[in-house]
């Protein structure tokens, strides 16, 4: 143990390498150039009849009372290597359906971030599962080369204190998509959940959504606390200097820092705000990392601590039971002695993560 917190560099690097991010979700439906075209030409109105070529749609045409529209963004890129990657999107698909219960008037927009291999395999994927699908839906697609286009120059700064390295799995603008949604989505989609892929659900999808309703003033992003003491790892010389300080501390009265796998965006109150911003700008980010000593591995995850840091009234933060991770890799590198004062939540499960690719507890 002693040798493990001694070798902060070696450490890191092989959580790098052993810390497993298994995005999202697969379907068919519109492009994002499409969609945009359409929410803004009919965003009070009904849904329109489905266009020819590629702009399709897949939905329950139900007509009736104008209800919610609620918008759940997931990726499902490189499923064509990952037999396993597909699994996870069937798992969360039907968990997900087994509980959704919206109400009257309600649609749910399901956002599928993808790649011109996996598309079709997400496609077929969706097709099947939402064929009984008990609430009104639609799918629309989003290609990752476009998303990614339009990220880079917002996200580009970041992307070197907050990636593995080149070539590796964050290290994409893609996922930083969450940090910069609020100038990518139209301004007609107002609030979005981003979810990870490698979830099961055990409650109603609906009932997160109402979590947006419980943001304080100034709060822009919804989210549940890490549970493992990978930031107290990561912040460590930032600790060391300043021993008194909550950072990297457990739970209640410290700070461990954020879990990406469960995201509420609330995009208008981003747009707003003007110190979110502002903390997005090349200067401000290399303030922070500097005064932290921050050097990450897990994308927009890491931003979002980092930024937690300094600015907790910006977030709005989730019970552990709406991310319940299971993951316990740093248990058994370093931390066995506090471990569980990071892992503990208490309370039913409504969404369980198998992050770092743990199983999880079958039904």
């Amino acid at each position: 143990m002693g040798w493990a917190r001694s070798q902060p560099c070696a450490l890191a690097l092989a959580a790098a390498l052993a810390v497993c991010a298994f995005y999202y979700l697969g379907g068919g439906g519109e492009t994002f150039s499409s969609a945009t075209r359409r929410l803004r030409a009919t965003r009070a109105a009904a849904p329109p009849a489905t266009p020819p070529g590629p702009a399709r749609r897949e939905r329950t045409a139900a007509a009736g009372e104008a209800g919610r529209a609620l918008h759940l963004l997931m990726m499902f890129t490189k499923a064509e290597r990952s037999p396993a990657l597909r699994a996870k999107g069937q798992t969360a698909l039907r968990s997900l359906l087994r509980h959704g219960r919206l109400h009257r008037g309600d649609q749910l927009h399901l956002h599928l971030v993808t790649d011109s291999a996996s598309r079709d395999i997400g496609h077929g994927l969706l097709r099947d599962e939402l064929r009984g699908a008990a609430f009104r839906h639609q799918v629309i697609i989003h290609d990752v080369s476009e998303l990614t286009e339009k990220l880079f120059p917002i996200v580009e700064a970041m992307q070197k204190h907050f990636s593995a390295g080149s070539g590796t799995y964050y290290s994409d603008s893609i996922f930083f998509l969450s940090v910069a949604m609020h100038r990518i989505m139209p301004k007609e989609i107002t609030q979005i959940i981003q979810v990870d892929l490698d979830l099961k659900y055990k409650a109603n999808i609906r009932d997160l959504f109402e979590e947006f309703n419980s943001f304080q003033e100034g709060a822009v992003i919804g989210i549940a606390r890490e549970m493992q003491p990978v930031y107290r790892h990561t912040f460590w010389q930032y600790r060391r200097e300043n021993p008194q300080t909550r950072v990297g501390e457990p739970p209640p009265d410290g700070l461990p820092g954020f879990n990406s796998g469960v995201l509420l965006l609330n995009l208008e109150a981003m747009r707003r705000s003007k110190l979110y911003n502002q903390l997005l700008e090349p200067s401000m980010v290399q303030k922070l990392t500097e005064k932290y000593h921050f050097k990450g591995h897990l994308g927009d995850q890491d931003f979002f601590t980092m930024v937690g840091m300094e600015h907790p009234e910006l977030f709005h933060v989730l019970n552990c039971t709406w991310n319940r991770q299971l993951c316990t890799w740093w248990k058994e590198h370093g931390y066995s002695d506090v471990f569980d004062q990071y892992f503990r939540c208490e309370g039913e499960v409504k969404i369980y993560h198998g992050n770092c690719n743990t199983p999880i507890p079958e039904d």
